[in-house]
């Protein structure tokens, strides 16, 4: 069977617009052989990219992905068609027929928020596509963190400058340890188990989760209210 007919199995149509993370060494296939089935199975792929700031400066044309999100991250970014988001931190590379409004006017300040590629994701009906990767890894979680009203939630402010000479002021929930101190370092993984709503299947040699972006999402908001109050 063929990664594309395995996808397809999964769930995935070519109608969909699909956010993907993997780890490349459970899937045990080649990244571009990985990218490749999935921009035939779905009608847009896109990836959290992040970026490598081992560089001061950001360029949304050259800025790797960074490391920490694997190969199929830069895989995609640097696929040909892609588009990259602009938000040095909160970005999102996209393929395929929808991937030039996924990434359009990212907004710099809650670029997890309201108008980002993540709240595309859902209001696009798509889906959530892990690939071997941890449940805690999924990106579209930090959309519920921003969406949630608790209290105290933790905002950072930081700068980053940019190739074109621009230096810019960020404002963000925090999404490198949880938005709240009540929540434990996981608590993404436990989301997504106790959603109990994947469909499960192999991909290649990998244990595959597909989340319908939109019911994720809301049981993400309500369960974060729920422990976060």
């Amino acid at each position: 069977m063929t990664l594309r007919d395995e996808l397809f199995d999964l769930g995935i149509r070519k109608e969909d617009v699909v956010m993907v993370h993997a780890s490349m060494r459970k899937v045990a296939r080649d990244a571009n052989d990985v990218v490749a089935a999935l921009v035939d199975a779905a009608g847009t792929v896109m990836a959290y990219v992040d970026w490598d700031s081992s560089s001061d400066v950001f360029d949304p044309k050259t800025s790797r992905a960074t490391p920490d999100n694997g190969i199929l991250a830069e895989t995609i970014r640097t696929w040909p068609g892609a588009i990259r988001s602009a938000h040095p931190d909160a970005g999102v590379s996209a393929i395929g027929e929808r991937a030039a409004w996924i990434t359009a006017d990212h907004p710099f300040h809650y670029g997890y928020g309201e108008g980002s590629p993540l709240a595309k994701l859902v209001e696009a009906r798509g889906k959530v596509l892990m690939l071997g990767a941890p449940l805690d890894t999924i990106t579209l979680l930090h959309f519920a963190e921003h969406a949630a009203k608790i209290p105290n939630k933790h905002v950072i402010h930081y700068t980053r400058r940019f190739s074109d000479g621009r230096v810019v002021d960020f404002e963000e929930f925090d999404t490198c340890d949880p938005v709240s101190d009540v929540f434990a370092e996981d608590f993404f993984g436990t989301i997504a188990e106790e959603f109990g709503k994947a469909k499960i299947g192999r991909v290649g040699d990998a244990t595959a989760h597909l989340f319908d972006a939109a019911e994720l999402h809301a049981f993400a908001v309500a369960w974060i209210e729920r422990h976060g109050r």
